[in-house]
């Protein structure tokens, strides 16, 4: 992998794993279409580093605020009396199904999708997953009532999030795409839903990157691949943290469909790609 690559995959997964289009699938199929072999270990390490890099940066306030709330309630014993805390514990809730379904089916899931177990039949899967979850989310725009503010975020909101979450293993469906969509089922506000769907981002891509770094660790950072890691966490992290910015402001004006029109769009030319090479 050469930088100029590792820049444009980097930029990728920063712009695509906070707009509701799935990372996972254009890196599943960035490489398809140009050709390219997939990232490796340590490519993955960096783009994990960068876009946690880039959540944290944006988010630091609140995540601070959560940490302390946390103290508050411990010290005075009673955690639901603390705004910040209940939002903390509401966000461990909901990552808990992310945790199982990725322990359990994550080995499976690359094998399937990123190790050649699938081929071309793995990116039709992807694309039906885009078209999919794209109606879903004109769905919830639809029937959403766009009223509850993140402040009135429950437990039960959590754990239905948090499972929505867990489908985002498969490429395609987007962390964020279904975390926002099963936000606006509930009836949290666009900007609500999205700054939730980030906010529980936070453990599950900390998460995935310590696991991937635990095995960099074992394997070691070849020296040849410094200046890729670096190229590809720094530009994951910049792209990523516009890219928030950029969907908390959008979606306080607009819909999401311009990003089911793109989901929709993807998925079709996908699908008509794989036809023809085959």
């Amino acid at each position: 992998m050469g930088v100029l690559e590792a820049i444009l995959l980097g930029t990728v997964q920063g712009l695509t794993e906070f707009l509701p289009i799935s990372s996972s699938a254009h890196l599943l199929v960035v490489p398809w279409l140009f050709g390219w072999r997939e990232p490796g270990l340590t490519f993955n390490v960096a783009l994990h580093l960068g876009t946690l890099l880039a959540v944290v940066t944006y988010f630091w306030r609140e995540l601070v605020a959560m940490a302390a709330g946390l103290l508050r309630g411990l010290r005075a014993r009673r955690l639901a009396g603390e705004p910040d805390a209940r939002l903390a514990l509401i966000i461990g809730i909901g990552s808990i199904p992310a945790a199982v379904a990725g322990f359990l089916g994550s080995d499976a899931l690359d094998a399937y999708f990123h190790s050649g177990g699938g081929g071309n039949q793995a990116i039709m899967v992807s694309a039906l997953l885009l078209i999919g979850l794209g109606l879903l989310l004109t769905l919830a725009e639809w029937l959403a009532r766009h009223r509850r503010e993140l402040s009135e975020i429950n437990a039960w909101d959590g754990v239905v999030i948090g499972l929505a979450q867990a489908l985002a293993l498969l490429p395609g469906v987007s962390r964020s795409g279904s975390t926002i969509t099963a936000g606006l089922f509930l009836g949290l506000r666009r900007e609500a839903a999205a700054r939730f769907s980030f906010l529980l981002g936070v453990p599950a891509i900390a998460g995935a990157g310590l696991l991937e770094g635990v095995k960099l660790l074992q394997a070691g950072l070849p020296a040849e691949e410094r200046v890729i890691f670096a190229a590809g966490t720094i530009s994951a992290a910049v792209v990523g943290y516009l890219a928030i910015a950029f969907l908390l402001r959008f979606l306080q004006r607009y819909s999401t469909m311009v990003f089911v029109a793109y989901r929709l769009i993807l998925g079709l030319v996908l699908l008509a790609v794989v036809t023809l090479r085959t």
